[in-house]
């Protein structure tokens, strides 16, 4: 199926406060499919996002009251809502305002006045690489691992929903992408080197001498650098004893079929699925059937169940 006949394009919020360029955006991203929302300003766009998270936003850099700048740093520093590529809008060509838009969170821009044929070959592109990747950090959740990615400047750029859990856990102020000093430096570390906290006069031990082991994964591309957490003991630096294999974790399930049961678990139908994943219907009850044999069961609900228990635990 070509990208002209994908009934599946995506969301796209659109941020400007010219009538103008929103409406020619407006027309130029329905005709080719997508789901348009529009905001007129920085504090508006915040809005729509507690509403719908899109699949990418076309943000103008300067603009009243909070500008482009300031607002893709506030969605950045937001957890559900960092994963989110944002294409700046700027009239503004010196290479300081451009590193700023990079700085603050910005994949890519283009140039006022704006040409409709390249925004929209852009917003294909960074589209198409978000939902891979949003595809993959699904794999991560459904397994339940606790991953993060530590961007340049040793900032949290994603963290997985356990990696969530347990950094809440050890820092209850932790604020959106704010840096963590004990992690600095897993960034120039070599792989498999660790990390653990709290240690003494850092932060206070809880009773049980819980604590947060950290091992470093490598490079990720674009300077980051992937985190493996896992639950450990302070005072002997060692993980906690590994639990007891679920179903789900000993059924061997392939990444496509990961991914299939991971949009099952959040209640699509095979036909949402198929869309989703650029894939038939048939290859997806195909993808059922082994999934099914696997974990034991026979039906999507049972399916489904272990799925999210096992995300959850």
């Amino acid at each position: 199926m070509s990208p002209n006949h994908d009934p599946h394009r995506g969301t796209i919020l659109v941020v400007d406060d010219a009538p103008d360029t929103l409406r020619m955006l407006c027309d130029a991203l329905a005709a080719e499919r997508y789901t348009v929302l529009v905001a007129r300003s920085g504090q508006q766009a915040l809005e729509r996002l507690e509403l719908v998270v899109p699949d990418a936003i076309l943000l103008d850099a300067v603009m009243p009251g909070l500008s482009g700048f300031e607002t893709c740093q506030r969605i950045k520093a937001h957890a559900s809502w960092s994963h989110v590529p944002v294409v700046f809008m700027t009239g503004l060509s010196e290479t300081a305002d451009i590193v700023t838009g990079f700085e603050s969170g910005g994949v890519d821009y283009v140039v006022k006045p704006v040409r409709v044929e390249e925004v929209l070959a852009r917003l294909a592109t960074h589209v198409r690489n978000a939902r891979v990747a949003r595809l993959a950090r699904e794999a991560v959740d459904v397994g339940g691992h606790g991953v993060l990615l530590l961007d340049a400047r040793q900032r949290i750029a994603w963290r997985s929903p356990q990696a969530e859990r347990w950094l809440r856990a050890c820092f209850p102020d932790l604020h959106g992408d704010a840096p963590l000093d004990w992690l600095h430096q897993l960034a120039q570390s070599p792989i498999g080197h660790e990390l653990c906290t709290p240690r003494r006069g850092d932060l206070p031990l809880r009773p049980d001498g819980w604590a947060l082991m950290a091992k470093s994964l490598g490079p990720a591309g674009l300077g980051e650098t992937m985190v493996l957490l896992s639950a450990g003991n302070e005072v002997t630096h060692r993980p906690t004893p590994t639990p007891t294999p679920t179903r789900l974790d000993v059924a061997a399930l392939t990444p496509r079929e990961t991914e299939v049961l991971s949009w099952l678990a959040k209640g699509k139908t095979n036909r949402d699925i198929a869309e989703i994943l650029g894939m038939s219907h048939r290859t997806v009850n195909k993808h059922l059937e082994h999934i099914f044999e696997k974990l034991g069961v026979e039906t999507r609900t049972a399916a489904a169940a272990l799925a999210s228990r096992s995300a959850t635990a």
